[in-house]
């Protein structure tokens, strides 16, 4: 007893283990019960790894467990369901390389136990072959194209038109995927469901293909294209930055904004309702499942404009009206017998006995039908010569297209060498420059002087204070007119102790300025202070014709007009420095 409820519990977990999973992937966060349906399927396709086998590989275990010849109402239990399951997921590992293997055992027991609790909730512990088969071509891997076909092979008769009674089947057990995930309330079924889709009275298989195609596809069955959106869109890297959480890129879907200018999100942040800025969930989003590059868009665009490419693609290739049943696969599915076998030996025999006689005679008979063949092959290839001489044409537009915009967007200095005019005012502009430069350095150059001619005079200033403080201690009765008419101290320059000095005034100011050679050139000297101040009168206006000349280049006269006021303000306090170290009675 204890054992039988033991395994009953592990029985019990095994069947909620998916869901549970599924339930730590909280896609119950998503907004959206379309997007939401679509991830919690495409997990349990993943999970028990149906995405690994193809529409085609289900069709080929459909045959060999010999389901093709059971009716669709026809019940089949528990221990057969997991009989096909183990022959599909065995033949999937003979298929798959050795580093990719799969657990066969457990995607065995997940499958069986999802399928068990979406079409036999009663636990009676049987179920439909139509509900099986519909089920699994729904879930398995594939493109949507090649399982809408094989679907319509299911629910159409003889002559090729869907039967509006099997659809309405279809519809029943299809719809129990997302119940089974809990979305029933969003895509449950109605009986409306059928005419609303399909009002016409003869479907045939393009016009079941344009209907569940199409963009936007029915209501009921919107979660299905999603899905296979979802799988193609998983590895797709948009190299964007989202506008919400910042993330420099994005994988999977990106959506941009029909309303706020390069507002772009994520998946993730869309399918959960987040927003900023002046952007609101009611704006108009597009999905995109890829990216283009700039230069990929332009040339996508002048194919377009050129009429190299469709503008508009048909969802679908055209098929032919006649029945085709080619998924079917029926007729493979009979007994092998022996007078089967001998039919077939036959059969080959008289196939191989066909074609020597073909080789023969093509060896004897001038081969008119290989000439014909000939002939065809040859305008194929004219053909493809022209479309291909026609495609480089097209890149070479693109690329000279290319360059031009990139020159048109870029000035060289040849486009300048073009225009005459622009040349020569940019000769006149060098020739200014150059001249202004050379002025500027003359400047400097005149206000270096003069500011050695300032920097002496103060020394001679110095020098001559220091000599009145001396003669004023050594005769304390000497006048103030006696001070001022002695004469300026030379440096003493001899050859002997006792030689007198032989050098006149005008020899201590070699290399002085003329304002200063002035103020010396006579017999008595001026007043020290008078020159100090011609000589600071001098500085100003160098720097004024500076500041002049620095206005014929630039328009900033205000500026300009504030660094002379600067200027006199410093000159002015050069003064009143000067009153200060000058001698009460010069």
């Amino acid at each position: 007893m204890i054992e039988e409820g033991s395994k009953s519990s592990k029985s019990m977990v095994e069947k909620r283990q998916l869901f549970m999973e599924m339930r730590a992937q909280n896609f119950d966060v998503i907004r959206l019960s379309t997007y939401r349906t679509a991830c919690k399927l495409r997990f349990v396709q993943k999970r028990c790894n149906l995405h690994l086998v193809d529409v085609w590989n289900m069709i080929e275990a459909f045959r060999d467990n010999g389901l093709s010849t059971l009716d669709h109402n026809a019940e089949i239990n528990v221990s057969r369901l997991e009989t096909i399951l183990s022959s599909i997921f065995y033949q999937l590992n003979k298929r798959l390389p050795t580093t990719h293997q799969i657990n066969v055992e457990q995607s065995i027991g997940l499958l069986l136990n999802f399928i068990v609790a979406t079409y036999d909730s009663e636990g009676h512990g049987k179920l439909t072959v139509f509900a099986m088969k519909s089920m699994l071509a729904t879930m398995c891997g594939g493109k949507i194209l090649d399982k809408l076909r094989y679907i319509f092979s299911q629910i159409s008769d003889s002559n090729g038109v869907m039967v509006f009674a099997k659809f309405d089947q279809f519809l029943r057990e299809v719809l129990k995927l997302p119940t089974a995930v809990f979305e029933g309330p969003s895509f449950g079924y109605t009986e409306h469901s059928v005419r609303t889709c399909f009002p016409q009275q003869k479907i045939l298989l393009n016009t079941f293909l344009d209907v569940l195609m199409a963009d936007p596809p029915p209501q009921y069955l919107v979660w299905l294209p999603l899905m296979h959106r979802l799988a193609n869109v998983e590895n797709v890297f948009h190299p964007v930055e989202c506008s919400y959480c910042r993330s420099e890129s994005m994988m999977g879907f990106r959506y941009r904004c029909q309303q706020c200018h390069g507002y772009q999100l994520c998946q993730s942040c869309f399918w959960r309702g987040h927003a900023s800025g002046p952007h609101s969930n009611q704006h108009q989003m597009k999905e995109h499942s890829s990216w283009k590059s700039p230069a990929k868009k332009l040339s996508h665009a002048i194919s377009k404009s050129l009429g190299c490419m469709p503008i508009g693609e048909p969802p679908h290739p055209v098929f032919p009206e006649a029945a085709e049943r080619p998924q079917d696969l029926a007729h493979t599915t009979t007994l092998e017998s022996p007078s089967r076998l001998d039919e077939e030996h036959r059969l080959i025999a008289r196939y191989a006995a066909r074609l020597a006689a073909e080789a023969s005679n093509s060896t004897q008979c001038p081969p008119t039908d290989l000439s014909f063949n000939f002939d065809a092959n040859k305008q194929q290839r004219q053909l493809i010569a022209e479309l291909e001489n026609k495609n480089r044409e097209i890149l070479q537009e693109i690329q000279r297209l290319r360059l031009e915009h990139e020159q048109a967007s870029q000035p060289t200095p040849e486009k300048a060498q073009q225009n005459p005019t622009l040349l020569a005012e940019l000769r006149l502009l060098r020739h200014r420059k150059d001249e202004l430069e050379r002025r500027m350095s003359a400047l400097q150059e005149s206000r270096r002087e003069l500011m050695v001619q300032l920097e002496s005079l103060m020394r001679l200033l110095k020098d001559e204070e220091q000599k009145q403080s001396a003669q004023t201690g050594s005769s304390p009765h000497s006048s103030p007119s006696h001070s001022a008419s002695c004469t300026m101290p030379m440096p003493i320059r001899s050859t002997s102790a006792g030689s007198t000095p032989t050098h006149t005034p005008q020899d201590c100011l070699a290399g002085v300025g003329d304002d200063v050679l002035d103020a010396f050139s006579q017999g008595v000297p001026r007043n020290l202070r008078n020159d100090l101040l011609v000589a600071a009168d001098s500085i100003t206006n160098t720097m004024s014709s500076l500041v002049k000349e620095l206005h014929s280049v630039d328009d900033g006269i205000e500026e300009e007009e504030e660094n002379m006021r600067n200027g006199r303000e410093k000159v002015s306090s050069l003064k009143h420095s000067g009153k200060r170290h000058s001698t009460p009675s010069f």
